[in-house]
């Protein structure tokens, strides 16, 4: 087993460390947390009593072999160089950075310190990829998708009431497209590639953080629509449109609940949903996997690592275009 640490103490930091523990592969044994007292109350869920609250002595301690940041945005960056300046191999939540400039960086430091540096996102690491993969296959050529992600915050009426939660707060480099836009953008570089032509229109809230947004994807033989939004709730699925049908997918996220409906109206399940934690632990599986086989995952640890500078190079593309503006912004 290999011991990883953790930086942050949010539920989606409880989802991945209970996934990483399932997978059997990993042993939880240190937290960061900004003061002992949090850290000392989230560890104990876990039965960890290590507790740092200086990120640098617990990059340098030798009670970690890796570690999970899923810290605010704007820190991801300078927090994943100091683990992997200190020798430890990093799983970065989304968006690793919020400039493309700053991922190639990291890449690169990682590759000469023979350390993994990898972005969890879970599509990239489910089984369930597979299965849509398959089943785009069954319709024949796409002529048309909808990637839709539109989950209406739990912060949005703190923020209607006046307040300014971390992620309506474009100091904290967060907004829509960082944070549910990028769910969109993953599967549709992934599957058909960059497109020819991008046209972006992002909802600017008085933060001047981006609320919801559409990106328009054109391809020569295909449109691609990405919708996403933190200020409402989506009522429809993403859908893929074919030659013989269509394959719809309840949640681009999560790739939960895929099924395929034919044009004669019959339908072919494809798969259901898993809960949040397992899917999280595919990534910690792969991580594990990417750290002790290198070898033998060279080649999907290298698609994964080109694929995230692309996602963020394509995201700051959009950024740009679209008006969202963070003070770090060259």
């Amino acid at each position: 087993m290999l011991r990883f640490g953790t930086v942050g103490t949010s539920w989606i930091t409880n989802s991945y460390i209970e996934g990483a523990l399932d997978s059997g592969l990993w042993n939880l044994t240190a937290v960061y947390s900004r003061t002992r007292e949090k850290g000392l109350e989230f560890g104990a869920k876990f039965g960890v009593e290590t507790v740092f609250t200086d990120l640098s002595k617990m990059a340098q301690s030798d009670c970690i072999d890796a570690v999970y940041i899923a810290s605010p945005n704007k820190l991801h960056t300078a927090q994943a160089r100091v683990f992997l300046e200190n020798g430890k191999h990093v799983i970065c939540e989304k968006p690793l950075s919020a400039h493309a400039e700053d991922v190639a960086a990291l890449q690169a430091l990682a590759a000469e310190r023979g350390l993994i540096y990898l972005e969890a996102i879970m599509y990239m690491h489910l089984p369930q990829r597979k299965l849509l993969e398959n089943a785009l296959e069954k319709i024949g050529p796409i002529s048309m998708a909808k990637i839709d992600f539109c989950q209406r915050s739990s912060k949005y009426d703190a923020y209607l009431s006046g307040q300014l939660p971390n992620i309506f707060n474009p100091e904290l480099e967060t907004g829509a497209l960082m944070d549910l836009g990028v769910y969109c953008i993953y599967p549709a570089l992934h599957l058909f590639g960059m497109p020819e032509k991008t046209q972006i229109m992002a909802q600017l809230l008085e933060s001047k953080a981006d609320g919801s947004g559409i990106v328009a994807m054109q391809y020569p033989d295909k449109l691609v629509n990405l919708v996403y939004s933190k200020v409402g709730q989506a009522g429809a699925n993403t859908d893929f449109q074919g030659l013989r049908g269509t394959v719809s997918v309840e949640s681009i996220s999560r790739l939960a609940n895929i099924e395929i409906v034919y044009n004669d109206g019959t339908k072919e399940a494809v798969c259901g949903e898993e809960p949040k934690y397992r899917l999280m632990g595919y990534e910690a599986k792969d991580f594990y996997r990417y750290i002790t086989e290198p070898e033998a995952s060279a080649t999907e640890y290298e698609t994964c690592c080109k694929l995230s500078h692309t996602v963020s190079a394509y995201m700051e593309r959009l950024r740009r275009e679209g008006g969202i503006r963070f003070p770090s912004d060259r």
